[in-house]
C-alpha cells in the first residue's frame, strides 16, 4: 500500500533521529580519543606531582614517551640516545615481569599433578625422578632433561629476539619495541588511537609487574612461601599476618 504522509513523516524523523545519534557517538569517541591522548602524551599529560608540577618537570620530558610523567630527579634520561636506551630496556623488562609474575603465581595454582607448589621449588622438579608434567599433565610436556629445557628457550627466545631487533622472516624495518605485523596477529595496533593508549597501558602494567616480581623474591626470602599462600594467610587473619610482622623473620631454606 501507498505510504500516508504521516508514515513518511515518521520515517525522515526516525532517520533525522538515527543519523543524530550517530553523530553523537562520533564526537564522543573523538572526545573520548582526543581526551586520552592528551592525558598520557605532551605537556598537558599527568604528572607526578599533580598540579604541583610545573617547575619540577625537566625540559627534556616532553610526553613524547607513553608513561612519562616527567620525573627524573638523577638526570638519567638528559641524552636523547640514552633516553631511548633506558626505555628499550625497561619496556623489555616490563614483559617479562609481567610473564614472571604470572608463572610466579601459576605453579601454586595448578603445581605438578595439580598440588599447589610455590614458584621457586617448582623448577627444581625436573630434577626428579618422575621429571616435570606442565599443568600436571604428563601428555602435554613432559620435561625430563634441563638441557632440552635450555636448548629450546636459546632457540626460541633468541630467535624471536634477533628477528625483533635486526628483522627476519617476520618482517624487515620494524620498531623494535613494537614491531607489529607478525607480532601483532590480532591486529590490535591497526589504529593509531588505539595502539598510543594500548603503549601507555602496557608500561603501566608492566612496571607494577617488576614491583611485584621485587615482592615475590622479597616473600619468598623473609616467608618461605610463595604469593598465594602468602596473600590467603594474610586474609584470614590480616592484623597478625602482614609486612610489618614478617618482615624480619627470614625462614627461606632452599632444602626444605
Amino acid at each position: 500500500p501507498p505510504s500516508t504522509p504521516r508514515s513518511q513523516h515518521t520515517q525522515t524523523f526516525d532517520t533525522m533521529l538515527a543519523k543524530t545519534a550517530a553523530r553523537s557517538s562520533a564526537a564522543v569517541a573523538t572526545r573520548a580519543v582526543t581526551r586520552s591522548a592528551v592525558e598520557w602524551y605532551g605537556p598537558d599529560r599527568a604528572k607526578w606531582l599533580g598540579p604541583f608540577s610545573d617547575n619540577a618537570v625537566p625540559s627534556y620530558l616532553t610526553g613524547e614517551y607513553p608513561g612519562d610523567y616527567g620525573w627524573d630527579s638523577a638526570g638519567l634520561s638528559a641524552d636523547p640516545e640514552t633516553f631511548a636506551a633506558y626505555r628499550e630496556a625497561e619496556l623489555i623488562h616490563a614483559r617479562w615481569a609481567m610473564l614472571g609474575a604470572l608463572g610466579c603465581v601459576g605453579p601454586e595454582l595448578t603445581g605438578d599433578g595439580m598440588a599447589p607448589n610455590p614458584w621457586f621449588k617448582q623448577g627444581a622438579l625436573i630434577f626428579s625422578d618422575g621429571g616435570l608434567d606442565y599443568l600436571g599433565n604428563p601428555s602435554l610436556v613432559h620435561a625430563q632433561s634441563i638441557l632440552a629445557i635450555l636448548a629450546c628457550q636459546v632457540i626460541l627466545m633468541g630467535g624471536a629476539e634477533a628477528y625483533r631487533v635486526n628483522g627476519g622472516p617476520a618482517g624487515e624495518g620494524l620498531d623494535k619495541l613494537h614491531p607489529g605485523e607478525a607480532f601483532d596477529p590480532l591486529g590490535l595496533a591497526d589504529d593509531p588511537d588505539t595502539f598510543a593508549e594500548l603503549k601507555v597501558k602496557e608500561i603501566k602494567n608492566g612496571r607494577l609487574a617488576m614491583f611485584s616480581m621485587f615482592g615475590f623474591y622479597v616473600q619468598a626470602i623473609v616467608t618461605g612461601k610463595g604469593p598465594v599462600e602468602n596473600w590467603s594467610e594474610h586474609v584470614a587473619d590480616p592484623y597478625n599476618v602482614n609486612g610489618f610482622t614478617e618482615v624480619f623473620a627470614t625462614k627461606f631454606d632452599p632444602t626444605a
